[in-house]
């Protein structure tokens, strides 16, 4: 590997093409010069300029590598720069999980603020159940994750923020809402919440899953009916729009538009948090740039 300052010494020389002027602008005597540019040409087998009493010359090679020199020992310029922004956060790159529901309340306004306040920084976007993205922080994959908290107790490694708690609010078939009677608030009435359900899988998402039947079984006089299960918001809602069940999700699924499908409040509705889990360890300046942010939105 050659050694930085004869590359400087080299560009010196190939700028002014004049080795007197070329050791002016370096702050050092000609000899030295002369003897580092011989010692550069030993070291890569040719010659990179062709000298007389009365002018100095780049020979082709000299051409040739010179134009992967400057940009080189530009680059190792940055370099500095470079390490200050990777280690106050300002680039770099931040991985980030997150459920679905997530697409439609906190996920939005967190990457938004992130972005416009470190805009270098390459923000990995990965949906993923809160299972899977917990399984992932605890075997040293990806950075953050936003979940759905289990109801048991996180591994002391992980450290967890509560973002948002919602309401959850009944997404119907519009042909089903017709037919029923809706009471004067808007709230659900008949016998609507009696028919079939869709929803999450109790193993990807215990919380949400129990969250929903528990309290459909405190208002119905059967078990729900599970007709269908999903791991997705969309496809969720989308079988609803098929008229193949109803669902309870989020308030902010409202924001989710489908043709077909009404989003109506119900009595008493049960609440649901989601929050942001990353390794305690973790002292990625990009992580702590985006802890910032979260705090800034949290509960």
């Amino acid at each position: 590997m050659h050694d930085l300052r004869q590359l400087h010494h080299f560009l010196a020389v190939a700028d002014t093409l004049h080795f007197g002027r070329a050791a002016e602008r370096l702050g050092m005597t000609q000899p030295p010069l002369s003897q580092s540019i011989m010692a550069l040409e030993r070291a890569l087998g040719a010659p990179l300029f062709t000298r007389s009493k009365r002018n100095v010359a780049l020979t082709a090679f000299g051409r040739q590598w010179l134009e992967h020199v400057r940009p080189a020992v530009a680059a190792v310029a940055e370099l500095p720069a470079i390490a200050r922004r990777l280690r106050d956060g300002s680039a770099g790159r931040l991985e980030l999980s997150f459920v679905s529901t997530a697409d439609y309340n906190l996920l939005p306004a967190l990457v938004r603020r992130y972005a416009a306040r470190f805009p270098e920084v390459e923000v990995m976007l990965a949906e993923a159940t809160s299972d899977v993205q917990i399984a992932a922080l605890i075997e040293g994959r990806g950075q953050a994750g936003i979940i759905i908290p289990p109801a048991d107790p996180l591994p002391a490694t992980l450290s967890y923020l509560p973002l948002l708690r919602e309401p959850l609010v009944a997404a119907m078939p519009e042909a089903w809402v017709k037919e029923a009677r809706l009471r004067h608030s808007g709230s659900l009435g008949g016998d609507l919440l009696d028919r079939p359900l869709i929803l999450f899988p109790r193993r990807v998402a215990p919380i949400f899953h129990d969250l929903v039947t528990s309290y459909l079984e405190r208002r119905r006089a059967t078990p729900p009916h599970i007709r269908q299960e999903a791991i997705q918001m969309q496809t969720i809602i989308s079988l609803v729009s098929a008229g193949m069940g109803f669902a309870l999700v989020p308030a902010s699924l409202r924001n989710l538009a489908r043709t077909g499908v009404s989003y109506v409040d119900i009595d008493d509705p049960p609440m649901l948090e989601t929050g942001l889990v990353w390794r305690a360890a973790d002292d990625s300046a990009t992580l702590a740039g985006f802890l910032e942010v979260a705090r800034d939105i949290g509960l």
